[in-house]
């Protein structure tokens, strides 16, 4: 059995919680879940590694380990239910628990004897579960319970947390290329307005209809079209795109 953890522990722990739930800048959701487990694995007393698995609308999926565990845990067992139901599951000792038999088999053939699977609170539609496994059987009791507790509070904030940046990361580099866009697209707007006398309007459908014909993205072919006069060669690319004043559709 693993033993209590002491006072000392209990300072460790504290200093840890601080440290998980620091993002920074260069973290991304991955890394940022990957350093949560491999604290986890080394703070909680007993425990060997440890792994988050996440409930979607397209499924569940591991998404964090601390290395690979050698079998599949996403068998029938105390993950599954944990993340189906929202609840604690544990397993002390495979030779004892009858719940999970193909479960316990695989778990055992990978070299664990015991697991603790908690819910992580987090404010997201999806649900997700710390799972912590242990090599020696009985190894997560009542205070490392209650220890693996808090760290699941602290663990859903970082899942949040770590989404969030991911997402808004995600966000602001759909809107970097989307302004980079316009602008690109306004510049090519410009050049035809000069050239062949359009107005703003003629000028962003006849870019339209040659991205259409050309199968081109606009914002490729709006490229295309500035680069060319900055080259030099501005007419000759304007024939091959079929960007022509006579060529204009009525």
């Amino acid at each position: 059995m693993a033993d209590e953890p002491n006072e000392t522990d209990i300072s460790t722990i504290a200093r840890e919680l601080a440290e998980i739930t620091r993002l920074v800048e260069d973290d991304d959701f991955g890394k940022t879940l990957e350093r949560f487990v491999n604290r986890v694995a080394q703070t909680i007393p007993g425990c060997d590694d440890a792994l988050i698995t996440v409930r979607s609308r397209t499924g569940v999926e591991s998404v964090s380990s601390t290395r690979e565990l050698g079998f599949d845990p996403i068998l029938p067992g105390p993950i599954i239910e944990a993340v189906t139901f929202n609840e604690p599951r544990r397993l002390d000792a495979v030779g004892a628990d009858q719940r999970w038999p193909a479960f316990a088999v695989a778990l055992a053939g990978a070299g664990y004897q015991s697991c603790l699977s908690l819910p992580l609170s987090t404010t997201r539609d999806d649900t997700a579960v710390l799972t912590l496994f242990a090599h020696a059987p009985d190894q997560f009791t009542d205070a490392a319970y209650d220890i693996v507790l808090l760290l699941t509070l602290h663990g859903g904030a970082v899942f949040d947390n770590a989404s969030l940046y991911h997402d808004s990361s995600k966000l602001v580099a759909q809107l970097r290329t989307a302004l980079r866009t316009r602008a690109l697209v306004g510049r090519a707007q410009g050049l035809l307005m000069r050239h062949f006398d359009y107005d703003t309007e003629r000028a962003f459908a006849a870019l339209t209809r040659a991205s259409q014909n050309s199968n081109t993205k606009l914002r490729d072919l709006a490229g295309l079209v500035v680069n060319a006069h900055e080259d030099g060669n501005f007419e000759e690319t304007l024939q091959q795109l079929a960007l022509t004043a006579a060529g204009e559709e009525n």
